[in-house]
């Protein structure tokens, strides 16, 4: 007999958690103004919101963290992150920063200015939220086959070399700031990009004199998947895929709490070394000094652990395998996703489920409000309220995918809580005849408004 799968961990703690009503859930929800984000963690039962800074740290990163230096300045913490992001990375210098979000704004206060354009595959929302604030634009380069969410392809994430070219050759060299290459593709649904797309990416980018931004959140489950599915690439170590993925970039911005299973964290690595020198004035102003950046020696220590940890094939087998599991369970019910299962969460296709809600009510929120109605369930809308207004139109924008998001956190939830999650989205999928409305927006901010919106039912 074949032997089964099963995690390369045991649990050693447990909490507790409660389940609710649907009545409770109705009211919390109405409270909340019908956006997620607004619920108390305690109203909900299986919390798929985001999978950053929500996994479980293990033994050896909370042993880390007792080890931690507070110092000032120079604390041995951050030498210890240095060597990390060196020999794991490939990267000689870096600014330590409190999470993803603070290194793109030291990065761009430093290298964006008003007019420019940043060509990427599918910015995510705190990327273009930066880039957008500071009257730039993002131009979003990713190929059209990750659009079609029940077409197989093993790297659907990519950046379209000749849309990329295209804005090389159409923009004058000095509005373009950096090109954005995002792995895995968050927006685009969890999905991978190829070492050939990624190395071919970065020498278009230096024929026209352009710096690659790598935003690495989830490059190690990048890695993983190149190793599994790219000719070539079987026989090599995650670490040495990582080092090789990440040569073809100038510089790296990382959210720690993905890849690296840190509760808080992040980073802003560099091989020019007169970068890395100008942007450290916005670090210091904006973070903290630059040898700990917003960051506490524990937290420093514990993120390094946990790039060494998350690194390994045992780790990201693990991890993909649970999504991989969630996407076979919503197979076995005929559930729309995002095909095929991504790295890090399962992106239910909201417009195939909700076919009679109209866009203007926000599909993708709206089925999200309906899987936390069934079950206490929490993902997040990757749709046309995360797509944000245009900038100049101010006009709603209305993507071509309807998402919505259930991210799985990091050696957090059993394989139970996936068949629980199966079921209740199987539960919405079966009744979704009767959802024909939505949500108007009643309140929101001009940048990111998906954090803090306020919703009302459409009448």
């Amino acid at each position: 007999m074949e032997i089964p799968f099963s995690e390369n961990y045991r649990i050693k703690m447990v909490e507790q958690l409660r389940k609710s009503t649907r009545q409770e859930r109705e009211t919390w929800i109405r409270e909340a103004k019908y956006n997620l984000f607004n619920l108390h963690s305690e109203q909900v039962f299986i919390d798929l919101l985001t999978d950053s800074g929500t996994g479980a740290m293990s033994d050896k990163q909370w042993s880390a963290m007792m080890l931690g230096d507070e110092s000032y300045a120079g604390a041995t913490s951050y030498y210890k992150m240095r060597k990390a992001i060196q020999e794991i990375l490939g990267f000689e210098y870096f600014l330590p920063t409190h999470q993803g979000r603070a290194a793109e704004n030291v990065l761009y206060s430093t290298i964006v200015k008003a007019g420019d354009v940043v060509p990427g595959n599918s910015h995510f929302d705190t990327t273009k939220g930066h880039i957008e604030f500071r009257k730039a634009a993002a131009v979003d380069c990713t190929i059209d086959a990750a659009a079609d969410t029940q077409l197989e392809i093993p790297f659907k994430g990519e950046m379209d070399l000749e849309k990329l070219e295209k804005v090389l050759k159409e923009t004058p060299k000095d509005r373009i700031p950096c090109c954005v290459l995002t792995v895995t593709n968050n927006t685009a649904g969890g999905q991978p990009v190829s070492m050939k797309n990624i190395r071919e990416t970065s020498e278009l980018c230096h024929k026209y004199g352009i710096l690659v931004q790598i935003d690495g959140a989830r490059f190690a489950e990048n890695a993983y998947f190149i190793k599994t599915r790219e000719e070539g690439y079987q026989d090599k170590s995650i670490k040495e895929i990582v080092r090789e993925m990440l040569s073809y970039g100038d510089i790296m911005t990382m959210s720690s709490k993905k890849d690296a299973i840190v509760n808080m964290g992040g980073f802003l690595a560099f091989r020019d070394k007169e970068l890395w020198r100008r942007c450290q004035m916005f670090c210091v102003m904006n973070e903290g000094f630059i040898t700990y950046g917003g960051l506490s020696g524990r937290d420093m220590n514990a993120l390094a652990q946990g790039l060494d940890e998350g690194t390994e094939f045992d780790t990201l087998e693990t991890r993909i395998e649970q999504v991989a599991y969630l996407g076979r369970k919503l197979d076995e019910y005929g559930i729309p996703y995002q095909r095929p299962a991504g790295g890090h969460a399962i992106f239910l296709d909201a417009k195939k489920i909700l076919t009679h809600v109209p866009k203007e009510e926000f599909i993708a929120q709206t089925l999200g409000i309906e899987l936390y109605l069934e079950a206490g369930i929490r993902g997040v809308e990757i749709g046309s309220i995360l797509a944000d207004r245009d900038p100049i139109t101010r006009e709603n924008r209305y993507p071509r995918l309807e998402l919505l998001r259930l991210a799985i956190p990091r050696r957090t939830y059993t394989n139970n809580h996936m068949d629980v999650i199966a079921a209740a989205v199987k539960n919405v999928f079966d009744r979704r005849e009767s959802i024909t409305r939505g949500y108007v927006i009643t309140e929101e901010l001009p940048v990111m408004r998906h954090f803090t919106i306020e919703l009302a039912p459409a009448k």
